[in-house]
C-alpha cells in the first residue's frame, strides 16, 4: 500500500507564541492564513478565546465555559495570509500586556462540499481542507434526531467538536476513541474535567460517515432554531492521528506511536474525571514537554507535573499524574505534527 504524507504540515496547523500589546497588532509567523484560531494566555488567568473565519471576525468562543458567543470590538480584526491582527484596546482574553499562545487550524474551501441521501441539514456557512482532515461548519438544529451534517472531509471523522453559539450549551466532543466504541453513545464535555458520558441524544448513537454527522435531538447539538458551530477532524497519515493509551504510574511510561513528531497534543482522561491538557512544541522545544494549558479552565500555564517526551514520531509518557498517566487509567488523545518524510516513523503496514 502507498504511503503518502503530508510534506509541509505548517501550512495546515502551527502553534505560536506572541506578546500581546494592549492595542492594535499584527501577530505573523503562522505559515498559513488561520481558519481557526484558538488562543490562550499563558502568564495569568483568562478565559480561552477560539476563533473562526466561518463565524467571522470580533466572534469568540470560550471553551472553559459554557457561554454563547459573544462580539468584542477587540477580540480579532482579520484573519491573515501569515497570521491575524487585532485592532482594538487590549482584550483580556487575547492582546493584554502579557504572553499568549495561538493554536491555528487552515481549512480554506467553502463551495462544494459533499452531501448525500443522508444529509438533512444544510450548512449556513463552512470551510474544509480534505487533505489534512479539518473542518468548521455552522448550522442551524432543527429538534429531529437522527439529522445528518455534511462535514466534507472524505473520510469518517475521529473527533468532532459542537458548541451552540446563540445561547448557553456545553461543549458536545465526540470521540472514536472512548470506552464504547460499537456505537456513538458515548460524548465528552470540553468545558468540564467530567469523564465521558452516555446518552444517544448527542449523535443519536450513530457513527459518523465519510459524508455526514450524525446529531441527536439534545438541546446542546440540534434545538429547533438553535445556532452551532462544529469543529470536525479526521486522522490523516503524516500530520493528525486519534488515539487511546492506557497508564502504568511509572516514569517510563506508555509510547503513543503518531508517526510523525507532535507540535500539539490534547490529552484527555476517559474512565475518571480529569482535565484536558494542551501542549505544543512551540512552548517546549525540548524534553520533556512540561508547558501545559486547559481547554477547561482560565488558569495560567504550569510547569508541573511533568507530562511527556515529544519524539520523532511519537510521545512517550513520563510523568505519573492520574491526569495523564495513571495506573490502568484510560486515556484518549488528538495529535498534530509533521512526520520525517521517509525515515522510520512509517510504520511498516503502510509502506
Amino acid at each position: 500500500m502507498a504511503y503518502t504524507a503530508i510534506d509541509k504540515s505548517g501550512s495546515y496547523m502551527s502553534a505560536k507564541t506572541y506578546a500581546g500589546n494592549n492595542g492594535s497588532q499584527s501577530i505573523t509567523g503562522v505559515g498559513h492564513q488561520p481558519d481557526m484560531i484558538w488562543i490562550k494566555k499563558r502568564d495569568g488567568s483568562a478565559d480561552s478565546s477560539l476563533m473562526d473565519s466561518v463565524r467571522g471576525v470580533r466572534k469568540s468562543l470560550t471553551t472553559n465555559n459554557a457561554e454563547a458567543e459573544y462580539t468584542e470590538t477587540a477580540a480579532l480584526s482579520s484573519f491573515d495570509g501569515d497570521g491575524f491582527s487585532f485592532d482594538g484596546s487590549g482584550f483580556d482574553h487575547v492582546n493584554t500586556s502579557n504572553d499568549f499562545v495561538a493554536w491555528n487550524w487552515k481549512a480554506g474551501t467553502t463551495s462544494g462540499i459533499s452531501t448525500d441521501g443522508e444529509t438533512d441539514i444544510t450548512p449556513s456557512g463552512y470551510s474544509f481542507n480534505a487533505t489534512s482532515g479539518f473542518s468548521i461548519v455552522k448550522y442551524t438544529g432543527t429538534g429531529t434526531s437522527g439529522e445528518g451534517v455534511p462535514h466534507g472531509l472524505g473520510a469518517k471523522p475521529q473527533f468532532i467538536i459542537v458548541k451552540r453559539t446563540d445561547t448557553s450549551g456545553a461543549w458536545t466532543v465526540f470521540t472514536q476513541q472512548t470506552l464504547n466504541t460499537s456505537n456513538a453513545t458515548k460524548f465528552f464535555e470540553m468545558h468540564n474535567t467530567d469523564a465521558e458520558a452516555t446518552n444517544t441524544n448527542r449523535w443519536n448513537g450513530w457513527q459518523p460517515d465519510t459524508v455526514n454527522f450524525y446529531l441527536g435531538n439534545a438541546a446542546e447539538v440540534n434545538a429547533s432554531g438553535g445556532t452551532y458551530v462544529a469543529y470536525v477532524f479526521a486522522s490523516k497519515d503524516g500530520f493528525s492521528k486519534h488515539g487511546r493509551y492506557t497508564g502504568n504510574a511509572d516514569s517510563d511510561g506508555p509510547f503513543c506511536f503518531t508517526g510523525f513528531q507532535p507540535s500539539f497534543v490534547i490529552v484527555k482522561r476517559v474512565d475518571s474525571a480529569d482535565t484536558w491538557f494542551l501542549l505544543d512544541g512551540k512552548r517546549d522545544t525540548y524534553n520533556p514537554a512540561k508547558h501545559w494549558l486547559m481547554a477547561d479552565s482560565g488558569g495560567a500555564e504550569q510547569t508541573s507535573p511533568i507530562m511527556f517526551d515529544m519524539l520523532s514520531n511519537g510521545f512517550k509518557q513520563k510523568g505519573t499524574g492520574g491526569g495523564n498517566n495513571a495506573s490502568g487509567g484510560t486515556y484518549i488523545y488528538m495529535a498534530f505534527g509533521q512526520s520525517i518524510v521517509g525515515s522510520n516513523n512509517v510504520p511498516a503496514t503502510a509502506k
